[in-house]
């Protein structure tokens, strides 16, 4: 009885109180409902993957299913399991993977509906992982970036919300566990690079992020890479468009985060992403390997 008791308490619990008082809670934007048997869909998972597209997250599923073929039950294909088509949603075994999106906005309303599913879900121990694609600061293409900060605009490590009409200021902590043993699965072989750093989350992927090829841009080269330099000299590897969010959420409710991003350029050599269209494949695929073998490292023990 005991144990019983003590993995109840482990059971994860976003801290919304005001939930409680729900008859019903509706997951809107995923498809499902706090009525739904959630602890007998998702009661497994103990790792949530995701990213921005609904198809990479696609491929990530099937990736892991060829991945942990003999160590848990996982021989159907990855089906999109959420009946919206706002999200797509796979699970694998104890993984769940899911897109969020292009920004903090849409990776926010994610991150809350999957954070209450796994609460109601009654889930024990999970950890969740970004695995995007980003602009590299000083990095080759290719690079995977394993975030140890993730900073704002003025590089600053918090995420700022307007709540009720007053600005909210979170810290972006991630785990530290996480990232030494991510940045441990690189492999000998591998023909990429993997280094740590900080990651700057900007709200838009043009001006906020120092473009020259957007639609509107009312400053020069030089203020630019003015900026990006400073970005370098704080320490910065890497930019892309959820990081903050993604940490200062994560932090927020106690589940331990990590962030695994490929650099698509070095933007302090351009702004456009000319890579041909086979070769980003093969790019979107380096993170995934590392974060593959990080769960099957953990799923091992």
């Amino acid at each position: 009885m005991m144990e019983n008791s003590e993995n109840k308490e482990k059971h994860f619990k976003v801290p919304n109180k005001h939930l409680s008082k729900l008859h019903e809670d509706f997951l809107y934007h995923i498809g499902f409902s706090s009525k739904d048997d959630l602890p007998k869909l998702f009661g497994d998972v103990k790792f949530v993957c995701m990213g921005g597209s609904a198809k990479r997250m696609f491929v990530f599923a099937k990736f892991m299913q060829e991945q942990l073929i003999g160590i848990v039950d996982c021989k159907d294909e990855p089906k999109d399991i959420c009946s919206t088509d706002r999200y797509s949603m796979y699970k694998v075994g104890p993984v769940l993977a899911v897109n969020h999106g292009i920004g903090m906005p849409s990776l926010s309303i994610l991150l809350h509906e999957v954070m209450k599913l796994l609460h109601y879900a009654k889930c024990s121990d999970v950890v969740m992982v970004r695995i995007g694609t980003s602009g590299g600061i000083g990095v080759k293409p290719g690079t995977v970036v394993v975030t140890e900060t993730a900073v704002n605009e003025m590089f600053e490590p918090k995420y700022h919300l307007a709540v009720l009409g007053k600005i909210k200021s979170r810290n972006t902590p991630l785990c530290k566990d996480m990232l030494e043993t991510l940045l441990s699965c690189k492999q000998e072989t591998d023909s990429f690079d993997v280094v740590k750093g900080k990651t700057l989350s900007t709200s838009d992927f043009y001006e906020n992020q120092g473009r020259l090829d957007g639609a509107l841009c009312d400053y020069t080269e030089e203020d630019k890479m003015e900026y990006l330099r400073e970005a370098e000299k704080h320490g910065v590897k890497n930019i892309e468009m959820e990081s903050t969010c993604f940490a200062a959420m994560c932090d927020t409710v106690g589940i331990p985060a990590a962030i695994v991003c490929v650099a698509l350029l070095n933007r302090l050599e351009g702004d456009q992403v000319s890579t041909p269209p086979s070769e980003l494949k093969q790019m979107e695929m380096h993170p995934q390997q590392i974060v593959s073998r990080y769960i099957k490292q953990k799923l091992s023990k």
